[in-house]
């Protein structure tokens, strides 16, 4: 694969709590070089790596309502329309699973809705009707049956991705990855996220359907890729 072709299906997840404005610094250096899709990253350092990514065509990218998603929708609508007022232009928000295992979709349900229906009006009102939405489902913990469900929810929101899990949760599986595409219409796209530490990895998420591929190791990856090209 292409080098060009791979990056942009990368999204680096800088999501540790222990974080320092420092490693984010490094971590847009990082982007840039190698010209990834997103660099995400928890609200607070929005405005820092907007600033730090004007003039580079990596995007960047806010996970609302982490690490669980339980927070109120009202707090996730906060959250996401201050990151795309600090320059966002991508979000990642997380469902709340554990409504959802609970049997309690329709909370579920209404939650993603509001917070999807308030960025749509937020950003187009702003100018902004580009900033790219993701949901995060958790096909991990849901089980097939509560992943399509979540799928439908998303789909109904008007999401542009369902994504398996939080970037820096467990890593996204084959399954998963089918599952969702099978639950989903064309154009709603698949993100596989988590722990995805090697190029071969990366390339089984694609191959399986995934649009994107949100992981602690892009770079790693893109690192690995020039290895073995310049290896052939």
């Amino acid at each position: 694969m292409r080098a060009e072709e791979l990056a942009k299906t990368l999204d680096q997840a800088v999501l540790e709590a222990s974080t320092t404005e420092e490693e984010v610094a490094r971590a847009v250096e990082e982007a840039c070089e190698h010209h990834l899709a997103a660099l995400s990253t928890l609200p607070v350092f929005t405005a820092q790596v907007a600033a730090a990514l004007r003039g580079c065509d990596v995007k960047a990218c806010a996970v609302i309502g982490y690490p669980d998603g339980i927070c109120t929708w009202s707090e996730k609508i906060e959250q996401a329309n201050a990151s795309v007022a600090d320059g966002a232009a991508e979000l990642d928000i997380l469902m709340n699973v554990e409504a959802m295992m609970a049997g309690e979709f329709v909370a579920a349900r209404d939650d993603i809705a509001r917070v999807v229906r308030a960025v749509r009006s937020s950003a187009a009102n702003t100018g902004r009707s580009d900033v790219l939405v993701k949901v995060v489902v958790d096909a991990s913990r849901l089980g097939e049956k509560l992943t399509r469900l979540a799928c439908k929810i998303v789909t109904d929101a008007g999401a542009d991705f369902a994504q398996t899990s939080a970037g820096d949760g467990p890593p996204a599986t084959l399954e998963q990855v089918e599952l969702m595409r099978d639950a989903l219409p064309e154009q709603v796209a698949v993100s596989a996220a988590g722990r995805l530490a090697s190029l071969d990895d990366v390339t089984a998420m694609i191959g399986a359907g995934a649009a994107r591929v949100c992981t602690p190791s892009a770079t790693d990856v893109m690192r690995e890729l020039a290895a073995r090209n310049g290896a052939g």
